[in-house]
């Protein structure tokens, strides 16, 4: 049974459980856990990570720990019981364990690091603490660090700072605001500035001694030296190095680390160094032999400089390499160190033996007890201290130091009798009277013991030595007296024995027969002369004699002249027991001297404070018992005496000795009496303060008034107890006395000079100190009302010198900070004086950071003590006192600089102003920049603070300000400060941690959802106020419910409905509530608020909110419009936060451009939208996009001189203007992306406007300017894109996208491959379609992306350029590929029975067409399909399109041959060769197998007229190849002449597979003219129509009418019939490599599989040029295979495409150019009518008829003119009817016996291969070549399901507007569709006129325009709806 647990409640998983059981939880190692119930070694609970899912667990999985439950219950809460740093340290690396990962993720390497490090710190720390074995203080030491780490952590992560007390961290519950703010601003601003440290040390470890010849032991001496002074700064490191240069006791770091301490700031400067002295101990010259002398001297070796300047960067310096240097004469060596830092070169130089000194060293910062335990180890190894010369900047009290320093000077010998300088050697001791030597007691300096007796170095030959060598004497006080120091100087010979010679000594006392010791200075001694074998033992010998020159009687006078020699030392003492001052020494043995007293009273103030402090005891003493001896004279010098001392206390050197003098006072002072007369004095003084002139010694009085209090109160005190409290009333009139005088000072004006107000600023400073004092004798409420009498008396004038007020208000503050204030009695005194001045300062808004202080001591106080019923009388006051002026306060600090008005100074009139303030305090709080950023839990108490203040307020506003008496400006900033403070960053709890986002929840709940309640309960109560506020809070509410808390949008989301039903009722509709909606959405969704949920929500809401309204239908259309915008915007911002700009991006921007436009027509959003597309496009550097989307705000602007306001980037200007601009950015654009043809059209415009206005310097620029676009088309090479179809399927897609299909304009150079993993790269999620087939519903609907992509063909529009004769391919390039609305996909199938021998039978095409909603290019590089279409082409029409695709390229290859634009022939040989060479192999004959069969035309009698059409163009190609054999054989290189000849064999087969085998023999021979004055080949043209200029003309569907020219080589069919197609067909592909070639025989290859070049250039026939006659839509013409785009099978769905270079540019040769079969014609008119030819060998020459019989030669036809139209020309650009396609209408159904045509010319035979002819050989390859909109078959059903008279004129001008504007362009189109001239064509290009007469007049082409009449239009879709309309007509 499952008990309730008491007492577990709260434990911590020590083994991971798997919860495999039924109800089993979950649980990871480390895992806390909250245990609800128990039951049989099991615990059911939850893991607090997540406490929604509970489940059971094993008992002995968990480790129990002590926990205190809150709130027993369903709700309670668990906390466990620990430390609370403990607690803070495991929720923290909870934290830092997550944020820790995602540093490695982002690759933030440094960090991650670090916080590893830290982290393993405050574990190893943590477990110090949970061991419980650390003593109170390195518990303390233990989390100082913990709590500096985790700080350290949480600023690094961006976390936030935790306000803690004594390392625990504060509950704010627990303590006031201002407590809180107070805690952390203080741990802010300790992180923010560090405190730089004002004490250093100097961290030295000696490594070793690199010298090349050593041998000998040496010692060496580091000290700090002062360049600027020329003295050293600190005492010595000595150590001692063995004769490897190491140091002789490693294992003794003391030995060879030391640490200089107590370093000031004052002592880091640039002229401080570190020198190191090096002595040998060895003999006396270094080179000497090893027996020459056994006796060891101590020599002088070298010296090594560094500045410390070098080691303030901070950085340790390891291993630092020092040179040693020496000097050139051993008499300099006492100064090497400052030749070496002066640089004297000249007298020092590198040691001999090359030496460098290795040492290690450290600059350290903070005081020593910090470094002890910042660098322990460095402590625990060892390491000797090395102090500062004398004391440090700071005299510790009870500091025992009795040092004197002696520094061994130099000397003045004489030679003694030697013929040589001496080598002089002092030996030093410290001899005691008795004669005794005192042992230990000479230090060398740190890092060796001290000795008992010291020996200076040698300098060779020198009888004036200098030596300054600093010894340190640490002479206990009670050996001083008496003692004294003996220098024994002896002579160092070099002789083999060595003997040291005693020949003299000198000596010094150290202390004086009056008691002071040895004054600090240089004394020059007395060298006293003796023998050897003196007896130096007995010291009553000597210490009679005279000691110094400088202190010599009259009595010794002969004993100075003796002796010439002289030895001088400097004595320094440092010492706090022992005084050299004589004043200091009088003053303490007063009473040997009464006499004296006087003086020394007024001496003291002469003497050094540090003798004053080191006998302080002693000296207070001394004043007491003077002042108990006679107080009526020595009084006021006492006193003097009394102040100069304790404001010597003051001074930062000494103030570490205020709590001796405070012991003092405690403990020894004994002046019972002293009282009467302190206060006597200090009366008199105080009472002189306004009259006197100079107030110096007052203002020290006064300075000191603190401690001269502490001994007044401390003498009464013990008056009281000697006397049993005597004279108690006359010491309280006293004390009352001397408040009345301070009372009548304080408030006395400074009248002139301020020195009267320097004194009460004085008095004040120090004055809360006494109350503590009064409060020793006087009752709490006496002190009270003594202090409020004193405060009160302050003047109020507010003209007061403003230090004076400030000192003031410190004063305030300190009292309000004393244990007088914090006790309520005294306080309910207190309180009105400190609020007074707190209000008079407030006012006048000066010293507000003090004022503030002050308040938040008192509400620290309030918050302390808030059970007291006293408290509630207190804020009472404070309210009544305070509460206006400090909302005025804050409201003008806030919104500086303002005049500070009168205005300002009233108090709120009614309860209006003081809402309308606090409201506008509030939301001053919330600012962000009130509180630094990491201060959370300051925001959230403020918050708190906020909401249930607002809570309260909200009654009055409904109680104050509804109906009758309602006030917009309160409500309205009650709405305001309600929507800022739900939308804080800190309360959107989304953002934070789980732990911190549950801890946050725990203390306030979320108090957005509060707030938001409270909006909602607010906005209902306003009733038919809430008109007040449409629109107006539309915009704020909204960015509320954007806010993602579901709760919060529950209750703010219906607050729409209520402003719509407002709004309908107050006009009818709600068109302000939808604008505002409208562009508040699109402002804040950009921002990054909203969401999916937010969009689903918003319409779930609002349409059931509004089921049963009455405006229900407009409702609904607002909420649908609402949520289309979202949708996109949603989109918008997901596709914004990629980082490349990429199709995605683009389409979702031009998705929300046309969305503002065409749904919601706001105009300005439109534009920005506008504009943000052209940067995206910029970045992508899609210029021509880029031009087009400019375009379209161009279009919106007239010219016109309309002021425009400053709009984005641009300035005020005018309209006209911002015109000029945008034209001239969109040209630029349109140049970088090469549509020139689209620049020109704007240059135009624009040279229009400045030819208006006469700028001719402009309009020059522009002509210029488009002349040199004109020569970028004829001059630049313009790559073709391609064109992909992309479907969008699936629910994961952006809406914008989501089961669309789109066609996308390819990059350049991009092929389908690269196309399709540029687009998976674009989605990474999407899944790649591998079919080209429709998707079903299941795609549609599924929870993935489906991408499905394949090639598509554009359908040029306009085909009159691409039609025309002569026009460049440069020019022509771009009406293929631009303004391209449609675009045509083709699959093949079988249908029926597949025929294995020949599967052209049942090979159909299913022809799909894609309409676009705009043309491309355009505003993007892709555009959505509007419509589809579907078509199947019949085997029969398919062969048909193959055919004339086929001829096509022929006669484009064979033009460009002729007039030489191909720079190598191979292209035309391949062709050639495919053709022939299919046709041979099988290829025309499986067409007519399939098509001239019997079967076949009875079992479809409705394809007579294909059927025609098909043998004509066999008959066509079979010309066509004759001719162009004919070329072939012209050009063809040597090397390839054997090919040549196959092909004219195999073209004999095939003519004959064609049953033409007498073709050449029935061509009468006519004269040609070419246009390039080539020979004319006389030719039989069998039948007329074979004429281009003849007067009949079959108007069908002319190759003529396709206007894209052969861009793609053939492909095959299917995977399954390729090979039989390819066999049929010959197919070929083009390559940059064949079409580079040069016409070399050695270039040509035979195998090669090429086609035709890209360069090849297009040409047209005469018939071109005149104009259609109906509209372009119906410029039809056949397309070129039944295959996929790209030369792919379209099984395949992704194609791989060809290069650009291998496109096939072919051009196209009129259908008048070429002859026909007619049975309409008889025979006579068929033989005697002689064709003209366009197809030419050569040029200058006319034609001869090379066959044997004949010999018709027709004279040469002159040059046609340029703009001569017939009847017969018409027709080839326009669509034609059915009947067009074949004569077969106008006459029976002919025969298909493959026979020659019927009749033939007799006699005329030709068996020349070199053929006129132009007859078809029907055979073509069934590649992709020229296109146009629509397909023949789609032409035939239509026509078919729409008759109809066409209404096709026999003439058509170039500007006839014959066309049907059947789509409306897209308004930023920029090309013309209709040339304003007829282009004329080149001469070259142009097809002749026969010069002579038929030899028959032709027949009238009267029955001709019939065909045309009766044929019809393609039913066109209705017009498209122009999606932007404009208000500039089109351009």
């Amino acid at each position: 049974m499952w008990i309730p647990t008491e007492h577990e409640k709260y434990g911590v998983v020590i083994a991971s459980f798997r919860g495999t059981v039924p109800y089993g939880l979950s649980l990871e190692i480390g895992d806390t856990v909250q245990i609800l119930e128990k039951c049989d070694g099991w615990y059911r609970g939850f893991a607090l990570k997540n406490p929604n899912v509970k489940g059971i667990f094993p008992s002995s999985y968990v480790h129990l720990k002590n926990a205190c439950v809150k709130n027993k219950g369903q709700f309670e809460m668990v906390i466990p019981t620990e430390d609370s740093v403990i607690t803070e340290m495991t929720s923290t690396l909870r934290d830092w364990g997550t944020m820790w990962k995602q540093l490695y993720v982002r690759n933030e390497g440094d960090l991650f690091h670090r916080l590893w490090h830290i982290m393993n710190e405050i574990l190893d720390l943590r477990r110090q603490v949970l061991v419980g074995h650390l003593t109170h203080d390195r518990m303390k030491d233990v989390k100082r660090h913990i709590t500096a780490r985790l700080d350290w952590g949480n600023e690094q992560l961006g976390l936030d700072l935790v306000p803690r007390k004594e390392y625990a961290m504060v509950d704010p519950e627990d303590i006031s605001i201002t407590e809180l703010y107070r805690l952390m601003e203080h741990r802010h601003r300790k992180k923010d500035t560090p405190v730089q440290a004002s004490n250093h040390h100097l961290f030295v470890q000696m490594k070793s001694l690199m010298c090349s010849n050593l041998g000998e032991e040496l010692e060496v001496i580091f000290s700090l030296f002062d360049s600027k002074e020329n003295r050293p700064i600190s005492e010595r490191f000595f150590l001692r190095l063995n004769r490897n240069g190491l140091p002789k006791a490693p294992d003794k770091p003391e030995r060879h680390c030391s640490l200089f301490v107590d370093l000031g700031s004052s002592e880091l400067r640039r002229d401080i160094y570190i020198t190191v002295h090096i002595i040998r101990i060895g003999r006396m010259g270094a080179g000497e032999k090893k027996n020459a002398c056994s006796v060891q001297y101590r020599r002088p070796f070298g010296c090594a400089v560094l500045s410390i300047a070098d080691l303030l960067t901070g950085e340790t310096k390891d291993d630092l390499i020092l040179k040693v240097y020496m000097c050139n004469t051993e008499s300099e060596w006492y100064q090497i160190h400052e030749n070496i830092i002066k640089k004297l070169n000249a007298r020092y130089n590198l040691t001999g033996s090359n030496a460098g000194l290795a040492v290690s060293l450290q600059l350290l910062h903070g005081d020593i007890e910090q470094i002890r335990r910042e660098y322990s180890s460095v402590f625990s190894h060892g390491v000797s201290i090395t102090r500062k010369l004398g004391f440090s900047n700071i005299i510790m009290p009870g500091e025992m130091r009795n040092d004197l320093y002696i520094t061994i000077e130099r000397g003045e010998f004489e030679k003694g009798g030697k013929s040589v300088a001496r080598n002089v050697e002092v030996t030093m001791f410290i001899v005691e009277n008795s004669g005794q030597i005192l042992k230990d007691f000479i230090s060398f300096g740190s890092g060796e013991p001290p000795a008992s007796e010291y020996h200076s170095f040698v300098l060779y030959h020198n009888n004036s030595p200098r030596w300054s060598e600093l010894l340190k004497l640490p002479i206990p006080v009670d050996k001083f007296r008496g003692a004294h120091i003996r220098f024994e100087f002896r002579h160092c010979s070099t002789k083999e024995k060595g003997e040291k010679k005693l020949f003299g000594f000198s000596f010094v006392p150290l202390m004086q027969e009056d008691g002071r010791t040895l004054p600090d200075g240089t004394h020059e001694l007395i060298v006293h002369k003796c023998e050897e074998n003196t007896n130096l033992q007995d010291t009553t010998r000597y210490l009679k004699l005279p000691f110094s020159k400088g202190i010599l009687l009259g009595n010794n006078h002969q004993a100075i002249k003796a002796t010439k020699e002289s030895f001088w030392i400097t004595s320094f003492l440092c010492s706090t027991k022992l005084t050299q001052n004589g004043d200091m020494l009088d003053l303490l043995k007063w009473r040997t001297h009464p006499d004296k007293i006087t003086g020394c009273l007024s001496k003291i103030k002469e003497i050094d404070g540090s003798e004053i402090v080191k006998f302080l005891q002693d000296t207070l003493d001394t004043l007491f018992g003077i002042l108990d001896e006679n107080s009526q004279k020595y009084g006021s010098k006492v006193f003097d005496s009394l102040v100069h001392i304790i404001n010597l206390l003051q001074d930062s050197k000494f103030h570490h000795f205020k709590p001796v003098m405070d012991t003092y006072i405690e403990s020894h002072f004994a002046g019972a009496l002293a009282y009467r007369d302190l206060i006597k004095v200090l009366k008199w003084y105080v009472d002189r303060i306004t009259e006197a002139e100079r107030q110096e010694h007052i203002q020290e009085v006064l300075k000191a008034q603190e401690y001269i209090f502490k001994y007044i109160v401390q003498s009464r005190r013990l008056f009281s107890l000697a006397t049993g409290g005597q004279n108690e009333e006359e010491f309280r009139c006293c004390i009352q006395e001397l408040l009345m005088s301070v009372r009548f000072f304080l408030s006395q004006e400074s009248k002139g000079s301020g020195a009267l107000s320097q004194s009460q600023a004085v008095f004040l400073s120090s004055f809360p100190a006494v109350y503590s004092e009064l409060l020793k004798l006087f009752d709490i409420r006496e002190v009270a009302n003594l202090v409020q009498d004193t405060l009160g008396s302050l003047p109020t004038i507010v003209h007061v010198d403003d230090s004076l007020q400030a000192v003031k208000l410190q004063c305030i503050g300190k009292t309000v900070e004393s244990q007088l204030y914090t006790n309520p009695d005294s306080r309910y005194i207190l309180l009105p004086v400190v609020l007074h001045h707190l209000h008079m300062h407030l006012q006048e808004q000066k010293d507000l950071i003090m004022c503030a202080r002050i308040l938040s001591n008192v509400f620290c106080l309030i918050k302390k003590n808030s059970s007291e019923k006293s408290v509630l009388e207190e804020i009472d006051v404070i309210v009544a006192s305070l509460l206006d002026i400090l909302l005025r306060t804050i409201l003008e600090i806030t919104s500086r600089p303002q005049p500070s008005g009168s205005a300002m100074r009233l108090q709120f009139q009614d309860v209006t102003d003081f809402l309308l303030q606090i409201f506008t305090v509030f939301r001053i709080l919330i600012r962000p920049e009130m509180f630094p950023k990491d201060w959370t839990v300051m925001r959230l108490v403020a918050n708190n603070v906020i909401i249930t203040t607002v809570l309260y307020l909200s009654d009055a506003l409904r109680k104050n300000f509804l109906n009758e008496n309602f006030d917009y400006k309160i409500w309205d900033s009650y709405f305001y400060l309600a929507v800022i403070f739900i939308n804080q960053l800190c309360l959107q709890l989304e953002m934070f941690t789980p732990s911190k986002k549950k801890k946050v929840l725990e203390k306030y709940g979320d108090m957005r959802v509060t707030m938001g309640c409270e909006i909602f309960s607010m906005w209902q109560n306003l009733g038919e106020h809430k008109l007040h506020f449409i629109p107006a809070l539309i915009g704020p509410f909204l960015e509320v419910t954007l806010i993602p808390q579901p709760d919060l949008r529950n209750v703010m989301i219906p607050i729409f409905h209520d402003m719509m039903d407002w709004e309908q009722r107050r006009s009818g509709n709600f068109k302000q509530v939808e604008a505002k909606l409208i562009d508040k959405l699109d402002s804040l969704m950009s921002e990054g608020k909203g969401d999916e949920t937010y969009r689903e929500l918003f319409n779930s809401i609002l349409l059931k909110k509004i089921e049963r309204e009455t405006w229900r239908e407009s409702g609904v259309s607002l909420i649908a419009t609402v949520t289309r915008l979202m949708e996109r915007l949603l989109d918008y911002r997901d596709c914004m936060k990629m980082g490349e700009v990429d199709g995605k991006k683009i389409g979702c921007t031009v998705s929300l451009l046309n969305f503002y436009k065409t749904e919601l027509n706001k105009e300005e959003m439109y534009i920005r939208y506008i504009h943000k597309l052209y940067d995206l496009h910029l970045k992508a550097q899609n210029f021509t996009e880029a031009a087009y989307t400019l375009l379209l705000y161009d279009e919106l602007l007239e010219w016109s001189d309309r002021p425009l306001r400053e709009f984005l980037t641009y300035p005020m200007q005018t309209e006209w203007q911002r015109k000029e601009h945008l034209h001239l950015a969109i040209i630029q654009n349109f140049d970088r992306g090469k549509c020139w043809e689209n620049g020109i059209i704007l240059c135009r415009k624009i040279a229009e406007q400045y030819e208006s206005y006469y700028d001719y310097r402009n309009l020059s620029k522009m002509r210029m300017m488009e002349a040199s676009l004109y020569d970028k088309i004829m001059d630049q090479q313009r790559l073709e894109p391609e064109f992909f179809r992309v479907g969008f399927y699936g629910k994961k897609f952006p809406f914008f996208l989501r089961n669309k299909e789109f066609v996308c304009r390819g990059h350049d150079y991009e092929r389908l491959e690269a196309f399709q993993q540029r687009m998976l790269n674009e989605f990474p999620q999407a899944i790649a379609m591998q079919h080209a087939n429709q998707p079903d519903e299941t795609i549609f609907q599924a929870e993935a992306q489906y991408l499905q992509i394949y090639a598509v063909t554009p359908i040029p529009e306009s085909q009159e350029v691409l039609q025309r004769e002569g026009v460049p391919d440069n020019i022509k390039s771009f009406y293929k590929v631009n303004h391209i609305w449609k675009f045509r996909y083709d699959r093949p199938f079988h249908k029926g029975t597949k025929d294995k021998e020949n599967e052209f039978k049942s090979l159909w095409v299913e022809r799909t067409s894609l309409y676009l909603v705009q043309s491309l290019p355009g505003i993007s590089r892709w555009f959505e399909v509007e419509k589809r279409e579907v078509v199947e082409m019949s085997p029969l029409e398919n062969a048909i399109e193959v055919l004339e695709n086929k001829n096509q390229q022929l006669k484009t290859l064979i033009s460009q041959c002729q007039t030489r634009q191909m720079q190598n022939i191979n292209p035309l040989t391949m062709c050639l060769n495919g053709v022939i060479d299919a046709a041979v192999n099988g290829g025309v004959s499986r067409y007519q197998e399939a098509f001239f069969v019997k079967e076949y035309i009875l079992s479809h009698p409705e394809d007579g007229e294909k059927i025609a059409r098909l043998r004509e163009l066999m008959l066509e190609q079979a010309q066509i190849l004759e001719f162009g054999l004919a070329v072939h054989e012209k050009f063809v290189p040597q090397d390839m002449r054997p090919l040549h000849k196959k092909l004219v064999d195999q073209f004999f087969v095939m003519k004959s597979s064609l049953g033409i085998q007498e073709f050449s023999a029935c061509i009468q021979a006519s004269p040609v003219h070419f246009p390039n004055g080539s020979p004319r080949v006389c030719r039989n043209s069998a039948p007329a129509s074979m004429s281009p200029d003849g007067t009949r003309v079959i108007p069908r569907r002319s190759p003529l009418s396709y206007p894209a020219v052969n861009r793609y080589s053939s492909s095959s069919l299917s995977s399954q019939a390729s090979a039989e197609v390819s066999n049929i067909t010959g197919q070929s592909e083009s390559s940059d490599e064949v079409f580079n070639m040069q016409p070399s025989p050695s270039t040509s290859s035979l195998s090669s599989t090429h086609s035709a070049s890209p360069n090849v250039t297009s040409s047209a026939p005469s018939s071109a040029r005149a104009s259609p006659l109906l509209s372009d839509k119906h410029k039809h013409s056949r397309e070129n295979s039944c295959l996929s785009p790209r030369e792919r099978p379209c099984s395949a769905i992704y194609p791989t495409p060809v290069e650009p270079s291998q496109r096939l540019l072919f051009n196209h040769i009129g259908e008048g150019a070429l002859p026909r079969s007619d049975p309409n014609l008889s025979a006579p008119e068929k033989a005697v009518n002689p064709t003209p030819s366009s197809w030419s060998l050569d040029s200058g020459k006319e034609a001869k008829n090379m066959s044997d019989s004949g010999k018709i030669i027709s004279p040469p036809v002159p040059p046609r003119p340029t703009q001569t139209a017939s009847p017969a020309r018409h027709t080839t650009s326009v669509s034609p009817s059915p009947a067009g396609r074949s004569p077969l209408k106008q006459g029976s159904v002919q025969s298909f016996t493959p026979s020659p045509v019927e009749y033939h010319s007799p006699g005329l035979t030709s068996n020349s291969p070199v053929l006129s002819g132009s007859y078809s050989s029907g055979i073509s390859s069934l590649s992709r070549c020229s296109t146009s909109e629509t397909s023949g078959f789609e032409n035939q059903v239509n026509e078919q399901s729409a008759p109809g008279p066409g209404p096709g004129p026999s003439h058509g001008g170039p500007d006839e507007p014959g066309r049907k504007e059947s789509k409306t362009p897209p308004p930023y189109s920029v090309y013309e569709r209709t040339l304003r001239r007829p282009v004329p064509l080149p001469h070259s290009l142009s097809i002749p006129v026969a010069a002579e007469p038929p030899a028959l007049p032709p027949k009238p082409l009267a029955a001709r325009p019939g065909h045309l009449e009766n044929g019809t239009r393609r039913t066109e879709p209705g017009p498209r709806p122009r999606p932007l309309p404009r208000k500039v007509s089109q351009l």
